[in-house]
C-alpha cells in the first residue's frame, strides 16, 4: 500500500523557518517525482517544489531564493525547508508522488505563519 506522511507543520513567527518532512513507501520513491504542493484557504492547490529520483530540484518563483527541498534515499524521505516565512506562506502542505500513471498525496500537515 503506497503511503505519503507529511510531518513538520505548526505555528510559525514570520521571518522563522522550518522543515516539512514526507515519508514514502519505497515503492514509489525511487520511480516517482516527489513534490510539494500547498493550498492556503479560499485558494486553489499549487505546486511549491519538485525533486526527482536524480535530485533535480524545481521551485515556485513565490518560494525560491528562500525554499530547499531535497531527499534522502535511504529513510525514504523528502524534505522541504523553508527560511524567511512569510504569512502568505500559511496554507495546508501536501506532500505528492507522481509518475505517467500513478499519482499519490499525503494527508497534508498545517503550517501558519503568524505573530
Amino acid at each position: 500500500q503506497v503511503q505519503l506522511v507529511e510531518s513538520g507543520g505548526g505555528l510559525v513567527q514570520p521571518g522563522g523557518s522550518l522543515r516539512l518532512s514526507c515519508a514514502a513507501s519505497g515503492s514509489i520513491f525511487r520511480t516517482h517525482v516527489m513534490a510539494w504542493y500547498r493550498q492556503a484557504p479560499g485558494k486553489q492547490r499549487e505546486l511549491v517544489a519538485t525533486i526527482t529520483s536524480a535530485g533535480t530540484t524545481n521551485y515556485a518563483d513565490s518560494v525560491k531564493g528562500r525554499s530547499t527541498v531535497s531527499r534522502d534515499n535511504a529513510k525514504l524521505t523528502v524534505y522541504l525547508h523553508i527560511n524567511s516565512l512569510k504569512p502568505e506562506d500559511t496554507a495546508v502542505y501536501y506532500c505528492n508522488a507522481r509518475a505517467p500513471f500513478t499519482n499519490y498525496w499525503g494527508q497534508g500537515t498545517q503550517v501558519t505563519v503568524s505573530s
